[in-house]
């Protein structure tokens, strides 16, 4: 064989290794699937589902196997929407919702509903009127957690079809039309004016119940003070009975003319009293004082 024959050779089996690295090697870059972490991919076969692969290293089958759909699967949040409502007492409110969801089986996901946004928006708008039209205004406005808690159950048991898991719900505002407010304004100042009748009410009713406690108090302290009083007479009544029960008629005849030689000596010692005229009777005072204590003597 010539060089010429040799090299052309040479050449064909050179051209025929490269191309089976070259082979190989594509086989390996197709058959090869590195997943990142926040991600899944949905793998379809002549157009079929065929696996889903999570993050990672992934092997399919080159040219037969191809990566339809890269989905992510961290929390995404929906854009704030706004929607009217009407509450059993006919109150127009505008409320403000914001949506938190993550997608757990992209194969759902992706062959089950196109606009995965747009469908869970309309749902929660739904369910948000179809709850709100069962309260009133007040609970609308003081019940916002079991609201809250109420749409993120339904909202969940409506999209749970699309592989989807809803984290959390917000209901962000609850804003009224101007009437309302007027109208809750309204009744807002006559409540306060209420309280406040009540409690001058309330005031004025202490005040007396107070008046009449102290006149309570004072009129039993009195009848506390003529009780001993009368305690005190009583006692005096029975030492006096049980010192004539213990001397006789003198012991009291002469308690007697003693009290009457006081009082005459009060009355001579009395301011500008020089001159005291006395009854004859006064006189056999001082005798029978006299003669009572001789004999006590």
């Amino acid at each position: 064989m010539s060089p010429e024959d040799i090299w052309l050779e040479l050449l064909g089996q050179n051209l025929v290794i490269l191309l089976l690295a070259g082979f190989v090697i594509l086989c390996v870059l197709l058959g090869v699937r590195i997943v990142p972490q926040a991600e899944k991919h949905v793998v379809e076969r002549f157009g079929r589902l065929r696996a889903v692969l999570g993050p990672g290293i992934n092997l399919i089958v080159p040219f037969l196997d191809r990566v339809a759909h890269k989905v992510s699967i961290l929390e995404r949040q929906l854009p704030t929407a706004s929607q009217d409502a009407i509450t059993t007492d006919n109150a127009l409110v505008e409320v403000e919702t914001s949506v938190f969801y993550r997608i757990l089986e992209p194969e759902k996901t992706v062959y089950r509903i196109r606009d995965v946004d747009a469908a869970i928006a309309t749902t929660v708008a739904g369910i948000v009127r179809a709850e709100i039209g069962k309260m009133e205004l007040d609970e609308v406005q003081s019940n916002r957690s079991a609201l809250i808690a109420t749409i993120k159950s339904s909202v969940m048991d409506a999209v749970d079809d699309w592989g989807i898991e809803v984290t959390r719900a917000e209901l962000l505002d609850v804003n009224l039309d101007q009437q309302t407010r007027e109208a809750m304004l309204q009744q807002l100042n006559a409540e306060r004016a209420r309280r406040a009748q009540v409690t001058e009410a309330e005031g004025r009713k202490r005040a007396v119940e107070l008046a009449a406690d102290a006149q309570l108090y004072a009129a039993e302290q009195q009848a506390k003070a003529r009780r001993i009083s009368a305690e005190a007479e009583a006692y005096a009544t029975q030492v006096v009975a049980a010192a004539i029960a213990e001397n006789g008629l003198e012991a009291a005849q002469y308690q007697v003319a003693l009290k009457q030689v006081e009082a005459l000596v009060a009355l001579g010692q009395g301011a500008g009293k020089q001159t005291v005229v006395l009854p004859a009777s006064a006189l056999d005072v001082f005798a029978d004082a006299f003669s009572l204590l001789k004999g006590r003597g």
